[in-house]
């Protein structure tokens, strides 16, 4: 089946994209999900008009990412955890400890977005980087200290 995207689906393409998938998952899960419809003779005739709201929402998510890049690259998390001898932590900060501070920050940013290789186990000054668009990411310092 013919289907035209109307969000960014990962595994299959961008906004606006006619791909071809399989009848039963474009039925029973893109389309009732909004995230695509039917190629048909009347939807392709309008995918002009659907391309440019796509083309303009697209624009509006980028510029909405860029500013919440520069607002990220003024965020500092400073974390506090129990340290042991040779300043070792009890434990380690995980995205989900990033994603809690972010929040008391006001900044609403999810878990599976932060890029964290491996979660930081010693006291010191970390960058993190955030994915906030796709081909976008944002960095925020992590700053991991001793509880007293």
């Amino acid at each position: 089946m013919k289907i035209i995207l109307k969000e960014n689906v990962e595994s299959l393409g961008n906004m606006g994209d006619t791909i071809k998938v399989s009848d039963g998952y474009a039925r029973n899960y893109l389309i009732p999900k909004g995230l695509a419809i039917e190629a048909s003779n009347k939807n392709i005739k309008s995918l002009d008009h659907e391309k440019r709201i796509i083309a303009k929402k697209t624009e509006e998510q980028r510029s909405k990412a860029e500013s919440l890049v520069a607002e990220l690259a003024k965020v500092t998390c400073t974390i506090s955890r129990k340290v042991g001898e040779q300043d070792k932590l009890f434990g380690s900060v995980t995205s989900k400890d990033i994603e809690k501070n972010l929040r008391a920050q006001g900044m609403e940013i999810a878990r599976k977005n932060i890029v964290i290789e491996e979660p930081i186990r010693k006291l010191g000054k970390f960058t993190v980087k955030i994915k906030v668009h796709s081909g976008i990411l944002g960095e925020v310092k992590v700053a991991v200290v001793g509880e007293e």
